[in-house]
């Protein structure tokens, strides 16, 4: 739900607002910034409100669930993680809303606590109980009947029981490593006739199934947690030996950290080893069960290193991430009902498809995932470039792809028949490091031209182009996206996609691959806005036109829509506009530390977020420009990590494109809109009244109305 939200640079690390003011206006006030910890957190208590919802279907609610819980562990992991590096290495800046790092963590312990035991208790007071009155239930071992006991004895001593490794604590054996997100049995035990208990850590194994499946059938799925059955064959693993008590844990860690691009060394080898070094990250944050034993709690406590601010103690099951094996059993009743995303009519014919390149010399096109399918769109022409003859190069970027990609197969396909492919693979995106390098290696076998990126920046843009033979010239086509070229997330996150034929853009990314793949130094484009040199610029530069309508009488509007909005310089020029009259709309999904409707700073601002079935992921900008509107599609969300410290690109959109833009927020922005609104004391609060608009729903009943 985060697309791995977690920027841990300080603003104060990174270009600071411009706080200077022109003559005729007032400065802005110190405190016009939120603080950036607690608008994420604010975002996961959304997330955590659609579980507690009780018109979603059910097994929807405990996916929200699922989300919740695996949004807080990389924010743990990377966000927190930041934080705390910060404060044990003395750092005392202050970041943008005036807080030191030791006091946005105590403000994050309190709030990150108070969330979890109301999510903790969600699922176990409510969503558990409504799944066992469905047949989908979650039982322990001492609810099994004799016959089922002794079959999952039988599975235990023969799949779980050799793989097990109890480790003892004593002068003689260290306390063990406790990786991080691993499930982890404290148990302690005792040599009959004494009374000295002594402890022992047991792993919960990580490579099989969370839930152990007791019976599956039309009307009744029992799951057991593999610890459960662990914990009913602890004699097996300490035979002799009287086992006292036991009890489940969870450590934390950071698993931020960087890479050193300054050394003389290749990149790839030195990503690999700080891949390495990440698995040994100081602990972040410990789980435990609400009924710990206080002695073991404090052995815990001392021996993993964490602060009792640290610590949660969490009632019902730990780690509800896997959850989401049980959101796989065939109930269809109990979730949103399916759907099958609609190919763009102007790359079918009926059902026949359509040659991409001969439609863009038609006109630009824009799709709209999930609600217009990726496979029969951007994939479609990936594999048309590589089959097709008369394509001499295909050039692209990858941020993040699945596991089996179509996309790098056709990459793979367009080499081996003898074109020339450029990949420029990202290979220090977060938390898919490991897997891109091994699509970049992949591709490199395969004879394509592989780059790593660009020493310190990222390369998130979502960009291909296609060079294409034709009769006595060459001819170029482009695609740019707001989202990853990764099928499986373009069926779950809401992403806008350009394809287009134009010699402007595709010269633009000509030039942008030389950057890319080259040495050179171009920062300045014909028609594309351009981190890190100019997207920041540009957009400037336009909210200043705005202002510029609005002192002039004219009306002044701007629309944005976007993952996180951090950055001080475009918040401050908001602010400029709304002082302004400038009606300024923004939708906000994560992080968000502009503040809405406090008057005299921010009456004209208002700003929304939308959390539903997809994962609002599209970055679209609107400029009303006294009557000539501009409209804006990129990867950039408005953060220095996106403007500062990565390649991203803006397409402006044109001609009868722009009618699915201005459709799609219109809808986002209208009042009826189910979403949530931020008010001036900070609050976010429920929007759009009791007969509210699911603007989802409305957009995929378009889509049926159009299949049919």
């Amino acid at each position: 739900m985060t697309d791995t939200a977690t920027d841990t640079a300080d603003s104060a690390s990174a270009p600071g607002p411009d706080r200077s003011a022109p003559a005729d206006e007032v400065a802005l006030p110190d405190n016009r910034y939120a603080n950036r910890e607690m608008s994420w957190l604010d975002f996961n208590a959304r997330v955590l409100a659609l579980a507690e919802d009780r018109r979603q279907p059910l097994l929807e609610r405990m996916k929200f669930l699922s989300i919740f819980a695996s949004n807080l562990d990389e924010f743990y992991m990377v966000r927190v993680a930041g934080l705390k590096r910060r404060q044990e290495m003395g750092l005392a800046v202050r970041s943008s809303d005036g807080l030191s790092p030791r006091e946005r963590l105590a403000l994050v312990a309190d709030r990150s606590k108070e969330l979890s035991v109301r999510h903790a208790r969600c699922f176990l007071t409510d969503i558990e109980p409504a799944l066992a009155a469905e047949g989908i239930k979650i039982i322990r071992w001492r609810d099994l009947t004799t016959a089922q006991q002794k079959e999952l004895s039988e599975y235990f001593h023969a799949k779980i029981f050799p793989v097990l490794t109890p480790l003892a604590v004593d002068p003689a054996h260290p306390f063990p490593y406790i990786s991080g997100l691993s499930l982890n049995l404290a148990v302690l035990v005792r040599d009959p006739g004494s009374d000295v208990d002594r402890f022992a850590r047991i792993k919960v194994p990580n490579n099989v199934r969370r839930f152990v499946v007791v019976t599956q059938s039309v009307d009744l799925s029992q799951y057991l947690p593999i610890e459960d059955l662990i914990a009913a064959h602890l004699s097996a693993l300490f035979p002799g030996m009287e086992v006292v008590e036991h009890h489940l844990f969870r450590v934390t860690r950071n698993t931020d950290f960087e890479v050193d691009e300054d050394r003389d060394e290749d990149l790839l080898q030195a990503l690999e080893r700080e891949l390495v070094r990440r698995r040994f990250g100081p602990p972040v944050r410990l789980e435990v069960g609400e009924d710990i034993d206080s002695a073991v709690l404090a052995l815990l406590v001392s021996e993993i290193d964490v602060q009792p601010e640290d610590v949660l103690q969490l009632p019902g099951l730990l780690d509800l991430t896997a959850l989401w094996q049980v959101y796989d059993v065939d109930r269809p009743a109990l979730k949103e009902r399916p759907f099958v995303p609609a190919t763009h009519p102007r790359f079918a014919e009926g059902e026949t498809p359509k040659s991409v390149f001969a439609t863009l010399r038609e006109g630009d096109v824009l799709v709209h995932h999930p609600y217009e399918s990726f496979a029969t769109s951007v994939q479609r022409f990936i594999e048309q470039a590589a089959a097709d003859p008369n394509v001499l190069a295909i050039k692209q970027t990858l941020y993040r792809t699945s596991g089996d990609s179509p996309i790098v197969d056709a990459l793979v396909d367009a080499a081996e028949a003898g074109k020339q492919v450029v990949v420029l693979v990202e290979i220090k995106a977060r938390f898919d490091e490991q897997a891109n390098i091994k699509w970049a290696r992949a591709l490199e076998r395969a004879g394509c031209h592989v780059v790593y990126g660009l020493v310190g920046l990222k390369t998130h843009c979502k960009t291909s182009l296609v060079v294409r033979q034709e009769g006595g010239s060459l001819r170029r086509y482009a695609h740019i996206g707001t989202g990853n070229y990764h099928p499986k997330t373009a069926r779950l996150y809401e992403d806008f996609g350009l394809f287009t034929a134009d010699e402007r853009i595709c010269s633009d990314l000509t030039d942008l691959f030389n950057v890319l793949t080259g040495y050179s130094r171009q920062t300045d484009y014909r028609t594309l806005l351009v981190a890190p040199h100019r997207l920041r610029s540009g957009l400037l530069e336009r909210v200043e036109r705005e202002i510029i309508h609005a002192k002039q009488g004219r009306p002044a509007h701007i629309q944005i829509k976007t993952n996180h909005l951090v950055d001080e310089a475009l918040i401050d020029a908001l602010y400029r506009a709304s002082a302004a009259g400038v009606n300024v709309q923004l939708m906000v999904r994560t992080f968000c530390t502009i503040k809405a409707q406090v008057p005299g700073l921010s009456d004209n601002i208002s700003v929304r977020s939308i959390l539903g079935r997809f994962l609002e992921h599209s970055r679209v900008f609107y400029f009303a420009n006294d009557g000539d509107p501009e409209y804006w599609i990129g990867s950039a969300d408005m953060m220095h990590r996106n403007l500062d410290r990565r390649v991203e690109v803006l397409a402006q959109v044109t001609g009868p494109n722009t009618d699915q833009l201005r459709e799609t927020l219109d809808m986002a922005f209208a009042p009826d809109t189910a979403s949530w609104e931020l008010q001036g004391d900070g609050r976010w609060i429920r929007a759009g009244g009791s007969k509210a608009v699911d603007y989802q729903e409305v957009l995929l009943s378009q889509l049926a109305s159009r299949s049919e």
